[in-house]
């Protein structure tokens, strides 16, 4: 292919020519898509056939269900181009490095194959061949399959595709953050002067400290505690949120439970390497799974046990729509307890993404709050989303999230 596919060529009357032609085949190519036409030219000549189609593509085609006429005028244009010689070097004064117009007439019937364009140069299409085909071989560019099952809803997935996007939950979560602790270790360029290392080495000379050791504060990653509710009204959600959870128990070493009726420790069988045998175990495992919903029974449960260690200092992710049979205010009580012990809480419910959500339901109403933040988790992408929520909480205590709004724990 020559460099320069629109060399000579006149590209405002290129444009206006080739958009008359699609919206005569029914494709609504309006004077602003034109002009986007013109800029792109100007701003990237083609120096090739398929980057000419996919600038024309681009700038002129806005519906999916126009693509197959675009690609017919565009085959039909540039298949079998209108026998226009080039311009003579002896009888042209343009230069092959300028950039200047020349004038050349186009063919009145516009219903020939690519008459009715101002052309001065065509390259050919396609490659001569021994068969040459009529019609130009481009790939078909949609998204990819991932994006494309990033916003459907989970009732809508088949477990191949759940899997799948488990699998780029995983791959989202990392960089995890840490916290500082009371502990210290041995560093080069420590503030704070180790007197034990220090004294232990002064021995060797004569007690006098040649040799200053110096120390910093250790840092561990920061604790996550993770709750599902897998109750009935949650059947939808339940296995892409054991998706979740395995991605914080392999990465963060969270420790995550599930929840109906009872609460069930869930931590060992989801950092099994596979995730698909992961999330069998964690189904059998949950006996009382799609039943009743009893959340105010189930974090008493969990502050009440030996993993109530774990809460202290953790971000605490809930992911329920807040259905409970509880009176709301035991929610409530417990919840103001949860939130004395945890660093941060965060609420996800799948409903909140939908337009005009409020959180009217008792418990949800009762657990409010006392949250920092309530994140709609009703898509895979939601939860791409969540996860990187999660990765922002800041090493440094009493302050939130970047993306939070400051205290007091009450959502906006």
């Amino acid at each position: 292919m020559s460099p320069g596919v629109l060399r000579g060529v006149d590209r405002a009357a290129f444009a206006v020519a080739f958009a008359g032609r699609l919206r005569r085949a029914g494709i609504a190519a309006g004077l602003t898509d034109v002009d986007d036409f013109v800029r792109a030219l100007a701003a990237s000549p083609p120096d090739s056939m398929s980057s000419l189609y996919w600038t024309a593509r681009i700038s002129l085609v806005r519906r999916h269900t126009d693509l197959a006429a675009f690609d017919r005028v565009f085959a039909a244009i540039f298949a079998d181009p209108p026998p226009l010689p080039r311009p003579s070097r002896s009888t042209s004064t343009t230069d092959d490095h300028d950039d200047r117009y020349v004038r050349v007439p186009a063919g009145s019937d516009a219903s020939g194959s690519g008459e009715g364009l101002p052309w001065a140069t065509l390259p050919p299409a396609v490659a001569e061949t021994a068969e040459r085909d009529t019609a130009l071989r481009l790939p078909e560019r949609r998204p990819s399959a991932l994006t494309g099952l990033a916003d459907r809803p989970f009732d809508h997935l088949d477990p191949a595709q759940v899997t799948q996007l488990g699998d780029a939950l995983r791959a989202a979560v990392v960089g995890w953050p840490t916290r500082r602790t009371r502990r210290h270790a041995i560093a080069t360029g420590g503030a704070r002067v180790a007197l034990r290392q220090t004294i232990a080495r002064a021995r060797r000379t004569g007690w006098e400290p040649v040799e200053v050791v110096r120390e910093r504060p250790t840092r561990r990653p920061r604790r996550v505690v993770l709750l599902c509710d897998v109750s009935e009204s949650m059947r939808a959600q339940a296995t892409a949120y054991l998706h979740l959870m395995r991605a914080f128990a392999v990465v963060a070493d969270a420790e995550v439970f599930a929840f109906a009726t009872t609460l069930t420790r869930l931590t060992v069988v989801l950092r099994h390497t596979s995730a698909a045998e992961a999330i069998a175990q964690a189904s059998a495992a949950v006996t009382d799974r799609y039943g009743g919903t009893r959340i105010a029974t189930n974090l008493r449960a969990l502050l009440t046990s030996h993993h109530v260690e774990a809460v202290r200092g953790a971000v605490v992710v809930i992911g329920s729509d807040g259905w409970d049979s509880d009176p709301p205010d035991d929610l409530a009580a417990v919840m103001a307890r949860l939130s004395r012990r945890a660093y941060r809480i965060v609420w996800l419910n799948p409903r909140a993404g939908a337009p005009g959500f409020a959180p009217r339901v008792g418990g949800m109403a009762a657990a409010l709050p006392y949250c920092d933040r309530m994140l709609p988790a009703g898509t895979f992408q939601d939860l791409l989303v969540v996860a990187r929520q999660l990765q922002s909480v800041t090493c440094t205590d009493g302050r939130k999230w970047p993306t939070l709004t400051p205290a007091p724990r009450i959502i906006a």
